[in-house]
């Protein structure tokens, strides 16, 4: 099976568990539902909103980006910023 570039080795393992049919469901799964939902509540922070000067050349080029995405344009930008800020994608600029 192909490795896809984005998961880490534990998600690659889980995908290839689910492939041959070898994935099994934790024993106590609302237990580990109820973890998982309890620490997303803890990381998830308040949204702040922002003003930002674009080129409007830009802005053109991300919407139209968006629409092809099928999402809002401002969540596209909110998304990479997102990636951005974890370490998902770098900067060319130096």
């Amino acid at each position: 099976m192909n490795t896809i570039p984005y998961l880490d080795q534990e998600e690659q393992k889980l995908i290839e568990s689910i492939h041959r049919d070898a994935y099994q469901h934790p024993p106590d799964m609302a237990a580990e539902m109820q973890a998982f939902s309890d620490l997303v509540d803890k990381t998830i922070t308040k949204k702040k909103a922002i003003s930002i000067r674009l080129l409007e050349s830009d802005i053109q080029k991300i919407k139209a980006k968006a629409i092809r995405e099928g999402i809002p344009y401002q969540t596209l930008i909110s998304s990479l910023i997102h990636k951005y800020a974890n370490d998902r994608i770098s900067s060319s600029v130096t």
